[in-house]
């Protein structure tokens, strides 16, 4: 008996039977090398036919659940001590090398992206790295406007910062997590979704972006092209024995429009025509003159040609055992894309069979199938489908919902420096969609403020960069638990993705030390908070003053001035006590101050006695 079950298990396997057992599907961030947040509830989730009972083993305790009806599962765990490596199993499935640490969200457009192979040679220590307790998960790209996914794209994995791995991060995010680690020696894993040219509209969700109508998608249109694009008759209407009684009638030969169709698309034509004992199973064949423009022809349910253009005459083969004595169907599938398609006049249509014709012109039965004009107004009201908002959200950040993160970094205004005016709406709702999403209203935001770029301005100027600039500092200011990383000192002139990602990683650490860790320090630059209007003179007070002000070197640079015509130009100012005096001898009558604005900063110096920079400002509105 062993043998012989033996053997009938052999036989099962190799006939397909193990495809018949049921197994569960992972996401991919559930893998290998993954890194879970420390101390908080977790949840691992997957899919599996429904019903299908699920077993999870951790650290020593068991967890059960079962697939519902859509398929998902889920399970929480209790929170977890930093630590690992760990295994995890789920059913057959082990997972291996899983460390518990601290996760961060990364995201943005390409400076999120930087691979870490272009910063080799400014950083030659990438090349040997040696961490394993650091790890890197880049979310594959998927842009859904159209609708939320419950997966991200396939070909997602972990990589640990060993050298033998390095070279498959993001240059900003190694930085962070080393700088991380290095502070608080607990693993940590950086889960980085993001996209080069994004704009952050695009990383929103359609109810955040409800005040931009030209940003939203109709949902309604999104779900009806589907349907109205689906051939209706497909697997149905050429059956011999669908009830056609409520069809339409159209006379062959004849053209759509002079019969009053007037429809784009797809129609299928029936009609039942009879033929003799003589011709019951026999060869015959099926004439049907020219059809405008491509049809596929059905006799008894039984395909029998096709012709993809409208010029060829159609004479079809109807192979033995087809035809049968007495009543017989024709279907005709007919395509017209441009309209006015049909049966030309003055050809033969015809059933042709050993010494013996049957007419089959006259009338027939028609029904659409596919209505274009019905898509075409689908279409029309989905124009702005690559425009329009949430693509990115809803493809690389809604699926990763249930991934517990310590917090989000955001670098991200390139693409949005053109077109500023609406930016701090945009990161406030985005920091508000995120929050709801990972159902964590103190979720901790670090946020990249943008760098130095394009060549210095000999005289003050307008700059969509600052403006950007000035957005993200005002988002951080309303929003709480956020903070700005200053960085107009680190990038290049030349290059849109200056390479010192590594000072960025450090002001960032900072800001996560203080909103997360909750350390008192100093994480901040000075920022602007007042002025007054003292004769000819401006008198800036800040906070964030870190011990005090001062120039990071030689005099005060980068401040402007102007009086009411709003021409600005370039200004004295001078640290007194907690504030800064600026004035010119060209103004008398001073009414605004600007500074740092502009797209390349690089030479402002205002900063606090932690050697942090003050953040770009201006005290008007204009």
């Amino acid at each position: 008996m062993d043998k012989l079950f033996f053997l009938l298990t052999i036989v099962f396997y190799l006939l397909g039977g193990a495809d018949a057992l049921a197994k569960i599907r992972l996401p991919a961030l559930i893998g290998d090398k993954m890194v879970l947040q420390r101390d908080i509830d977790l949840r691992i989730w997957g899919w599996a036919d429904v019903g299908e009972k699920v077993t999870i083993r951790f650290q020593g305790e068991r967890y059960y659940t079962e697939a519902g009806n859509d398929g998902k599962w889920f399970v929480s765990l209790p929170p977890q001590a930093a630590g690992g490596p760990h295994i995890m199993e789920v059913n057959e499935i082990v997972i291996r090398d899983i460390l518990i640490g601290d996760v961060w969200l990364a995201s943005g457009q390409s400076n999120m992206e930087t691979p870490i192979a272009r910063l080799t040679h400014r950083y030659p220590e990438i090349n040997v790295s040696n961490n394993h307790m650091i790890r890197h998960f880049k979310v594959p790209t998927q842009n859904t406007a159209e609708s939320v996914q419950e997966d991200i794209a396939a070909g997602g994995k972990w990589y640990s910062a060993v050298a033998s791995e390095v070279m498959n991060w993001t240059a900003l995010a190694y930085f962070y997590a080393r700088e991380a680690y290095n502070h608080t020696k607990v693993p940590v894993g950086m889960l980085v979704s993001s996209l080069g040219g994004s704009a952050i509209e695009s990383w929103i969700s359609q109810e955040h972006l409800r005040e931009f109508p030209n940003l939203l998608v109709d949902q309604v249109a999104v779900d009806s092209l589907p349907k109205a694009m689906q051939d209706r008759g497909a697997g149905k209407w050429a059956n011999p024995n669908w009830d056609d009684t409520h069809w339409k009638t159209m006379t062959v030969p004849g053209l759509w429009r002079s019969q009053g169709i007037h429809t784009k698309g797809l129609i299928y034509f029936r009609k039942e025509f009879e033929m003799p004992e003589s011709m019951d199973g026999r060869h015959a064949k099926i004439r049907l003159g020219m059809l405008i423009d491509s049809d596929s022809v059905f006799v008894n349910g039984h395909f029998v040609g096709s012709t993809s253009y409208m010029y060829p005459p159609r004479e079809y083969h109807i192979p033995a055992g087809v035809l049968r004595a007495g009543k017989n169907n024709i279907t005709v599938q007919l395509t017209a894309k441009n309209g006015n398609g049909g049966f030309v006049e003055d050809k033969s249509y015809k059933v042709i069979g050993d010494d013996m014709e049957v007419d089959i012109s006259g009338e027939w039965k028609y029904q659409v199938g596919v209505d274009l004009d019905e898509v075409a107004v689908y279409r029309t009201r989905l124009q702005n489908i690559k425009t329009a908002g949430s693509g990115l959200y809803n493809g690389m950040i809604y699926p990763i919902r249930d991934y517990r993160v310590r917090g989000a970094i955001w670098y991200q205004g390139e693409t949005n420096a053109g077109r500023p005016q609406h930016y701090q709406t945009h990161l406030e709702s985005l920091m508000r969609n995120w929050r709801e999403l990972y159902q964590d209203a103190e979720l901790p935001f670090l946020i990249v403020q943008l760098p130095n770029y394009l060549r210095k301005s000999e005289k003050p100027e307008e700059s969509g960069w600052a403006e950007i600039r000035e957005a993200q500092l005002k988002a951080m200011k309303r929003v709480p638990n956020t903070a700005l990383a200053v960085t107009y000192d680190v990038g290049e002139w030349n290059d849109i993705h200056p390479l010192n990602k590594k000072d960025i990683a450090h002001r960032l650490f900072l800001g996560a030390r203080k909103i997360s860790y909750s350390e008192k320090l100093i994480s901040s630059g000075p920022i602007y908070q007042d002025m007054k209007i003292e004769g000819d003179k401006i008198v800036l007070s800040f906070s964030e003053l870190g011990g005090g002000l001062q120039s990071q070197n030689g005099e005060l640079t980068h401040f402007a001035i102007a009086e009411a015509d709003q021409k600005f130009i370039w200004a004295n100012a001078v640290i007194k006590g907690n504030t800064v005096v600026v004035s010119s001898p060209q103004v008398k009558n001073p009414v605004a101050v600007r500074y740092a604005w502009s797209n390349n900063p690089e030479d402002a110096n205002l900063e606090n006695k932690a050697g942090l920079l003050a953040s770009p400002f201006r005290t008007d509105d204009w």
